[in-house]
């Protein structure tokens, strides 16, 4: 059991027969009456989003997520293919289950996909991915500034701002929590 005083990003847990995970929660202390936690919550196997207030002391059944190291190999007709490499077991996924993931993974990168029940539900990138940048404006050498910005199209056909400097064909590291460049390499 968990309190929902205690919620966090990330958090799953058990709810009205259903699986859900945090998305984004407040801990509220008005002036007035008592504290709250207000969440957004995503039903990992529906998908909806929820948003609902918990008094900080109610309790939840904490939900119990596996997860295993599995290797992306490929993308055929809208459906992703996952292997895990002990048992060499494809899982397939739709787009709507990985279009957060998919943004930072090229194939045969190495990610974590999570299970409940023995049942797949979510595929989460490594934190830092490294990719080659596909289409750009050209670097301007000697501006190492970090306050102005260009976009730049990467090999997965995400946009991001990189810094003046970086060219096409660079690789730089990203932080897929925030989409955010963090170094040439």
């Amino acid at each position: 059991m968990i309190s929902a005083g205690e919620f966090r990003k990330g958090v799953t847990f058990e709810y009205d027969g259903n699986i859900f995970i945090i998305v984004e929660f407040q801990h509220v202390k008005p002036g007035k009456g008592a504290a709250f936690v207000r969440t957004k919550m995503k039903n990992i196997v529906t998908g909806q989003v929820l948003e609902r207030t918990f008094n900080p002391t109610e309790k939840v059944e904490e939900a119990k997520i596996e997860k295993k190291e599995m290797q992306y190999l490929y993308n055929e007709n809208g459906i992703y293919y996952f292997m895990d490499m002990e048992t060499f077991d494809q899982i397939p996924f739709n787009y709507d289950q990985v279009q957060e993931a998919i943004k930072y993974v090229v194939e045969n990168m190495m990610i974590t996909v999570q299970f409940f029940k023995g049942k797949a539900f979510a595929v989460v990138p490594p934190m830092f991915v490294e990719l080659t940048i596909t289409d750009c404006e050209p670097g301007v050498q000697g501006d190492t500034s970090k306050s102005s910005g260009k976009p730049a199209t990467l090999e997965t056909g995400l946009v991001i701002q990189v810094p003046l400097f970086v060219n096409l064909g660079d690789k730089i590291r990203v932080d897929t929590r925030t989409g955010e460049y963090m170094e040439r390499m």
